[in-house]
Order: structure tokens, then sequence, then C-alpha cells
């Protein structure tokens, strides 16, 4: 399964959380793009751009149209459970 383009991770290499989502979803062996909203304003902006109030909510993942905001594995697996 091609999910590069379904899943993005918004956060930052030295968040412990942004790190638990890193191996969830290495565990999983699933495709994902990683934006480190701490070390690129681009990417940063991208985030702020998922919420009306513009702040900097990371973690954030995105699946297809769906965003998380610090998930639970469950809500996390059923998301990617409805990619395949």
């Amino acid at each position: 399964m091609s999910t590069t383009s379904e899943i993005k991770l918004y956060g930052a290499d030295h968040c412990h959380k942004t790190k638990f989502y890193q191996s969830f979803l290495e565990h999983k062996n699933l495709d994902y793009q990683f934006f480190d909203v701490a070390e690129n304003g681009d990417f940063a902006d991208l985030l702020r751009g998922l919420y009306e109030n513009g702040k900097l909510n990371f973690p954030t993942l995105t699946i297809g149209e769906k965003r998380l905001r610090n998930p639970t594995e469950e809500e996390l697996t059923k998301w990617i459970e409805k990619l395949k």
C-alpha cells in the first residue's frame, strides 16, 4: 500500500510525541511525509493553515482529508484502516 501522499505528520524532531507517531507509522511499515515545523517555516505555515486559530498545534497527522491532533493509537489505526 502506498500511502506517502495520504499520511502526513506535522511535528518536531525534539518532540517526544512526534517521535512516538514516527515509530508507530514505521512499525506498521507505512509510508508518510514528515514536516518538521520547528526547522522549516514553510511547514509551520502549512500546519497553521490547518487550524482556524492559526496556532502551531503539533503533532498533527493528516490521513487523506482527516486531521488528527494528538490521536490515540486506536483512533490513528481506525483512520489508517480507512485508507485500504
